[in-house]
């Protein structure tokens, strides 16, 4: 009978180690949860909101909107700089057309 019970012990070990493991993962989640939420209080605070959603959002907002409008000036600078480019190549062909004349 003692080999009957074998398979049972084994099988209680192993789940002995899984609860264990699992037991020590959620440990890890917790403790990087605490951190997270200490570091998003730390953040809250040095951006003197203290942790108040709608200055958070309204900061989003005011960030994406300057965002917007420097991503709208690098187009424009980019196509400046296109046209420019543009000229210059017109230039360049020019001079050697008159060189070859």
């Amino acid at each position: 009978m003692s080999q009957l019970a074998r398979p049972d012990a084994l099988a209680f070990r192993e789940l002995e180690v899984l609860v264990r493991n699992l037991g020590e993962e959620l440990a890890r989640f917790r403790q990087r949860a605490l951190q997270a939420e200490a570091r998003l209080k730390q953040i809250a605070g040095a951006s003197g909101g203290g942790g108040d959603a709608a200055a958070a959002e309204a900061r989003v907002a005011a960030l994406e909107a300057e965002n917007a409008a420097l991503a709208e000036r690098l187009a424009q600078a980019t196509e400046r700089a296109q046209g420019m480019l543009d000229r210059v190549r017109f230039l360049r062909q020019q001079h050697v057309m008159e060189g070859e004349t």
